[in-house]
């Protein structure tokens, strides 16, 4: 963003783009305005390996596909993506004092819990949570939504 000659801006992320999204905040609260966090990674409470499995099947594809890959390399790059608990990039101490308003568009399946957005939903303090996301009926409401929020965070 500093390259870009952007002092303040917005975060939107989907997937581990929700994660990714809180670690900007931690990193430059003052200068994020708002979060829009869609379908958040995080750790199923039913599926702990699911993350350490699915890294270890990836690098076993890496590997096969280019051998000159370093699987140490590889071992580490799947503890620092996969390595922590909840949402990966930041704990829940962190969640629960960020101090950056968040829309919300929870997930519902392995890879994006319910059970990650509800603790979600329930630890930032100034959330929005939209349900109603994912179907062709919901594209552009949810599209209207997210603007409405960006704009509505937007410094003048």
């Amino acid at each position: 963003m500093d390259h870009l000659g952007f002092g303040k801006f917005h975060v939107p992320g989907g997937c581990i783009g929700g994660s990714f999204c809180l670690k900007a905040i931690e990193a430059a609260p003052h200068r994020v305005t708002a979060a829009v966090l869609q379908n958040p990674i995080g750790l199923h409470p039913e599926h702990l390996d699911y993350f350490p499995n699915s890294h270890a099947e990836w690098s076993r594809e890496q590997r096969a596909a280019r051998p000159e890959l370093d699987e140490a390399a590889l071992a580490a790059f799947g503890r620092n993506m996969w390595g922590g608990e909840f949402v990966f990039c930041v704990d829940r101490a962190f969640v629960r004092d960020c101090p950056v308003p968040a829309l919300l568009l929870p997930g519902t399946d392995i890879p994006h819990p319910a059970a990650t957005s509800a603790e979600l939903a329930a630890l930032l303090p100034a959330v929005e949570v939209v349900t109603d996301w994912r179907g062709p009926d919901d594209l552009g409401p949810q599209e209207t939504r997210v603007v409405t929020f960006l704009k509505g965070h937007t410094p003048m």
